[in-house]
């Protein structure tokens, strides 16, 4: 069965001057503030769409790379991801690069290492991102 998830956005004003607030609908989880200078310049505790695609990037691989650890019999007991978004102004993202350390008793580096290259090609972000350069950081804890 499919779902949809949503979320909206009201902006306020210019790109430079403006400012908006993007709500998380269907989780219902609140709302964030976000604005062109959390985008290209500093945060200052304001949120960026980069930032939000590090955040499905992340906990998207996180889930797939699980599956695949845990189909192959060697399930992780921890899986710590992040995700780098590289935007540039006038020019867009320009990569993102994910770093995982993963606690997973029961398999060596080599396995690790192309469990993560395959959650990497194939978790749904990824896949969404296809033009986009995405690179890995994949270490056993």
């Amino acid at each position: 069965m499919a779902t949809t998830r949503s979320a909206h956005t009201v902006w306020e004003g210019s790109l430079m001057e403006g400012a908006g607030t993007v709500t998380f609908d269907s989780s219902g989880i609140g709302e964030q503030p976000v604005s062109w200078p959390s985008r290209a310049e500093e945060a200052n505790g304001k949120t960026s769409p980069e930032e939000l695609i590090a955040a499905a990037h992340s906990s998207c691989f996180s889930m797939a790379l699980s599956h695949g650890l845990a189909g192959a019999g060697t399930p992780p007991t921890k899986l710590t991801t992040s995700a780098d978004v590289t935007f540039q102004p006038g020019t867009g993202i320009t990569g993102i690069h994910l770093t995982v350390e993963g606690e997973v008793p029961g398999i060596d580096d080599a396995a690790f290492q192309a469990a993560a290259e395959n959650a990497k090609a194939n978790c749904p972000v990824s896949q969404a991102l296809a033009g986009t350069t995405i690179t890995l950081s994949a270490k056993l804890a």
